[in-house]
């Protein structure tokens, strides 16, 4: 009798678990049964079969190195019997490596683009056409698509739930490209802000164009309205799953004549956008909107004019909203009145000096974050929040900015990155400072991406278990988790240090000079 092929699996009758066994052992799976039933289960018609049969042992080699074996052939078989004509899709398979590559890949490693592709499998095509995968989608890109679409549709229901279909298909494109590292971790972060810019924008028209409409109000009135991106969006650096930070902010016009006041309108509107943007419906949700960075916090009101800003500004600006406006950038709405806001804003940024309160303020709100995370069960093994995380090094670079960005303009960068490079053009901090810096940054980056990735869930905690962890430093290219950790261990020790050396020890020269 000759030795069993793995084609065996869907060829022979009744192999004996032993056999199956055997023949999956190679592949990285640690339940083979499961997987058996997996395969078995993807297609009982014989001619469909052995289609199958004739990829399945490029199919397990693909799943064998990917980053969770037995979650790859468990989405498989959902994605194989979730509607598609499989004869076509194993034929695709067989005729594309790379295609069979994403498959797998997105699968093994994202249960949230996973789901994606099994909810629309037409999307599959769609993003493994090399056309699609080969090249970043712009945001005017983007923007065209949704307009083009957007006014067929009837209401404003439909309108928000096409923005949502738009946020899944253009967050596999996002994945897909990161994964297979055909986007650096730059280009992801990059994609990721215009996508939110564009999805902003639209959402924002969409809402004004419905309350106008509920309000009767004259297309040429209460046109002075900006939505305002702070945090990562600001910067242009945005995480795989974000929170998106906003403000609102309008310029107060005379009432409408049917007695509308701005104040009054652009609350509404601001209300609408946050619920589009946030709302969860069959078709999912746009972005979860985080508006605590307002005047006042939670207690402020959701939309404010150009006026209320300044007069809290003037009044109430506290350190670390200093540092935080370095980040701000208008996203939709009025372009004139964004611009007229970050004029405003530079000029409270970059005032006053900022001091040795001022700086030690900003080391005292790490030294709280520091004990928090420590308390945590993962031990303080955060990549935003903990030691040499990437709070750590935007801290840095932002208490440069504000020290010497009133003399020394070019320092005033919404990004991380740039920001780094500008402070090492003009001498503040050594080229080696400015090496590590960049490198740990768009390490720590990607490893915030790959966590956040698998869920689309707001994550920034290392894996506790090895599993999870393995599977972690697989998706970033590392064959074992001790080689991932020991990059990790340099970098953040790195980071640490010279944040102790530059803010921690309290002398703080280098910022008073």
């Amino acid at each position: 009798m000759t030795n069993p092929d793995v084609k065996d699996l869907l060829l022979a009758p009744r192999l004996d678990r032993a056999t199956v066994a055997r023949l999956l052992e190679p592949y990285r799976l640690k339940d083979v049964n499961r997987a058996d039933a997996n395969l078995q289960t993807v297609t009982g018609d014989p001619s469909e079969r052995e289609l199958l049969a004739l990829i399945l042992q490029d199919l397990l080699s693909v799943v064998s190195h990917s980053a969770n074996p037995d979650q790859a052939l468990a989405y498989f078989e959902r994605f194989a019997r979730s509607g598609l004509n499989r004869p076509q899709l194993f034929s695709y398979l067989r005729s594309s490596p790379q295609a069979l590559e994403i498959l797998v890949r997105s699968m093994a490693g994202s249960s949230y683009m996973a789901e994606i592709l099994i909810r629309d499998p037409q999307l599959f095509y769609w993003v493994t056409d090399p056309q699609i995968v080969g090249r970043p989608r712009g945001k005017r890109e983007i923007q065209r698509d949704i307009l083009r679409t957007a006014r067929m549709l009837a209401d404003e229901k439909q309108q928000l739930d096409y923005i949502r279909f738009v946020k899944r298909r253009e967050m596999l494109h996002i994945g897909v490209r990161d994964l297979l590292r055909f986007s650096s971790v730059e280009g992801t972060w990059t994609a990721l802000s215009f996508l939110a810019e564009a999805l902003i924008s639209a959402t924002q028209a969409i809402c004004s164009s419905a309350l106008r409409q509920e309000y009767s109000i004259a297309s040429h009135a209460f046109r002075s309205f900006t939505v305002l991106a702070m945090g990562k969006l600001g910067g242009g650096e945005l995480n795989f799953s974000s929170d998106v930070d906003l403000m609102y902010l309008y310029r107060s016009e005379n009432e409408d004549p049917d007695g509308v006041s701005a104040a009054e309108y652009f609350r509404r509107l601001a209300q609408k956008i946050t619920q589009g943007l946030n709302d969860f419906t069959s078709q999912g949700y746009v972005y979860r909107v985080d508006l605590r960075l307002r005047p006042e916090g939670k207690a402020g009101n959701i939309a404010e004019s150009l006026d209320g800003f300044t007069r809290y500004y003037e009044k109430r600006l506290a350190a670390w909203e200093r540092l935080a406006l370095l980040k701000a950038w208008p996203v939709a709405g009025s372009r004139l009145l964004g611009s007229a806001f970050l004029s405003v804003a530079q000029e409270y940024i970059y005032r006053d000096a900022f001091g040795a309160d001022a700086l030690q303020n900003v080391l005292q709100m790490k030294r709280k974050i520091d004990e928090k995370t420590a308390n945590q069960r993962h031990g303080g093994r955060n990549v935003k929040l903990g030691p040499g995380g990437i709070r750590e090094i935007e801290l840095i670079a932002q208490s440069f900015q504000v020290c010497y960005g009133g003399r020394i303009p070019q320092l005033r960068e919404r990004s991380t990155m740039r920001a780094l490079h500008a402070l090492r053009a003009h001498q503040m901090i050594s080229d080696e400072e400015c090496g590590a810096l960049t490198s740990a940054y768009v390490f720590l980056r990607d490893v915030e991406n790959k966590l956040q990735m698998v869920q689309d869930a707001q994550t920034h905690w290392l894996p506790v278990a090895e599993d999870e962890l393995a599977a972690c430093a697989n998706l970033l290219g590392y064959t074992t988790s001790d080689a991932f950790e020991r990059d990790y261990q340099r970098h953040t020790s790195g980071v640490s240090a010279m944040f102790e050396e530059i803010l921690g020890t309290m002398d703080l020269r280098r910022f008073l000079l």
